[in-house]
This record gives structure tokens, C-alpha cells and sequence, in this order.
């Protein structure tokens, strides 16, 4: 296997393009550099410069590289498209000039980002169903032509995309050669999915993982009192590596059986985050993941 390890802006607890809570972007650098990752993403677009030559000097001097950036929005709904496209717009041009391969796609939550409160249903009906799988292609259909990227779709908890037979509907509608997976490991244990499982019988089509772990226990009470995703975050449900519900070195076997060449990328949900927790465990997650064998 060929694994190319990363981490991003979200193991250091940034969900936002500005927010007063988050670590200022020159110290998230700083730090996933001394933390051992030679990979980064982008984040939310516009935490990071978006002033090309600014930023690849950033990166240049922490000798860091790019896998890919996301974009998230309520995929289901026409008016969300121009703040998106916007959005990819800027952040592919930013990626392709950087040598990045990939572009993740996030549905937004159907529940609210402070407060955790229900204001969209929890599935889609066929109507939205479809717009979803419409703007999907249309996202995958620019990245490619414009930038040369690749879509690779990330299910998420509290999204129109959380659960096992919703990803499975996703592969089945979209098209193979536009859409491949961003599969997030972490949110399929959080969802009741086995994560070794569901990337062997999938692997041909994902090709960029994301790794976390949830803690056990915490995941009994959030599904059992049906805890929104934001207050699970908020208690600690994502853990370290090496802690969690995922069985790490069974899905090194897998990558080794599998012959799994591609990026994966910590990413440790985290927010909001004191600034001096998150250095710490990406260098625990980093050394980790060498002793076990992936990267």
C-alpha cells in the first residue's frame, strides 16, 4: 500500500472560514508541520490566505503539501448554489495551482451548527434527493473541466449523507467516473457502519480517506438520547486514534489487502478547541499511525 498521511484545520478545532474561537491559521501551520504531517488540507475556503503566491510561500516554508480542500452546502437547495460555485471557484483554482488531485463535498446539517436544533427533515424526499444528486455532478463536472480535480463526496453525520444505505444510494446514483468517495472513517463508526466492512466491499472508488475514531461509550448516549452531531463534538465523541471504536490495525490490514494507494487525512473533529489541545494529540494520532504501519 502507498498511504499518504495528512491532517487538516479541523484536528485544531477550525469549521469556519473567520471565527474568533479558532486557532489563527499561521499557528494551525506551525503546527501540523512539527506535529510530523508533510500533507495538509485547505479547510473552510478562506481560513487559509487565499492569495496564491502568499500562500504556497506559507507552505513552502513548513516544506507542507496539499491533498485537497472541502466545500459544504445544503446540496438540495437551488438557492445554495451561488455561494457555492463561488466557493469552488476559489478554492479550485487555489488547489490546482497547488498540485492538489482531490475537491470533498459536504451536504450541510439538517440541524443547526449552534444550537443542534432539527429545521431540515432528516431524509431527503426523491425530489430534493435528486437535486442533490444534480448539484453533486454539476460540482464534479467544473472541478474537472476547470481545474482538473476529482469530486470525492464525504458522508457526515446530522447531513442528508450520514447513514450506510444513504451512502449506498449516493454510489448508485452518481456517475463512477465523476464521483468517487472521501470516505470519512470515523463517521461511519459514528453512524453504526463497520468501517473495514464498508471500504472493502467499496475500496474501487475511494481513493481519499478520512481517519478518526469515536469513543464507545459516548457513542452509546449520543445515538441512545439522539444527541445532535454539534453537541456530540462538543463532548469529546471524536477521539484519538489509537482510543476509539475503530479498529485501526484490522483496517491496515485491509489497506495492505486492498493495496490501497491514496491520501489519508487525520482529522480529528474538534470545536470549538482550547489552542493548546490540539498540537498534542496530532502528534500522538502521527506517531500512532507509524507504530501500526499506515504512512
Amino acid at each position: 500500500m502507498n498511504v499518504k498521511v495528512g491532517n487538516g484545520p479541523d484536528s485544531w478545532g477550525v469549521w469556519f472560514a473567520d471565527d474568533p474561537k479558532q486557532i489563527p491559521w499561521q499557528r494551525f501551520l506551525d503546527e501540523v508541520a512539527e506535529a510530523g504531517y508533510e500533507w495538509i488540507e485547505l479547510g473552510p475556503y478562506g481560513y487559509l490566505p487565499t492569495d496564491l503566491a502568499t500562500l504556497r510561500n506559507e507552505l513552502n516554508q513548513r516544506n507542507l503539501k496539499v491533498s485537497g480542500s472541502f466545500l459544504m452546502a445544503h446540496l438540495e437547495d437551488a438557492e445554495a448554489w451561488p455561494g457555492l460555485e463561488a466557493d469552488l471557484l476559489g478554492a479550485g483554482e487555489l488547489l490546482a495551482e497547488l498540485g492538489a488531485k482531490f475537491i470533498l463535498l459536504i451536504d450541510d446539517l439538517h440541524t443547526d451548527w449552534f444550537t443542534g436544533e432539527q429545521f431540515k427533515p432528516e431524509r431527503l424526499d426523491d425530489d430534493a434527493w435528486k437535486r442533490l444528486i444534480d448539484t453533486t455532478h454539476r460540482v464534479a463536472e467544473i472541478a474537472r473541466d476547470k481545474f482538473n480535480l476529482r469530486l470525492a463526496y464525504h458522508s457526515s453525520p446530522d447531513s442528508h449523507v450520514a447513514f450506510e444505505d444513504q451512502i449506498e444510494k449516493l454510489l448508485e446514483d452518481t456517475d463512477p467516473d465523476l464521483v468517487c468517495l472521501g470516505q470519512d472513517i470515523g463517521h461511519l463508526a459514528y453512524r453504526g457502519v463497520d468501517p473495514v466492512d464498508f471500504v472493502r466491499r467499496h475500496h474501487k472508488r475511494i481513493p481519499y480517506l478520512h481517519l478518526k475514531s469515536v469513543d464507545p461509550q459516548l457513542r452509546e448516549q449520543v445515538v441512545s438520547e439522539e444527541i445532535p452531531f454539534i453537541h456530540a463534538v462538543e463532548m469529546g465523541m471524536f477521539c484519538d486514534l489509537s482510543r476509539g471504536l475503530v479498529d485501526y490495525p484490522a483496517f491496515r490490514d485491509l489497506l495492505n489487502e486492498i493495496d490501497f494507494d491514496g491520501w489519508a487525512i487525520v482529522e480529528q473533529d474538534m470545536y470549538p478547541a482550547p489552542f493548546d489541545k490540539p498540537l498534542p494529540i496530532a502528534k500522538h494520532n502521527r506517531e500512532y499511525l507509524r507504530e501500526i504501519g499506515i504512512g
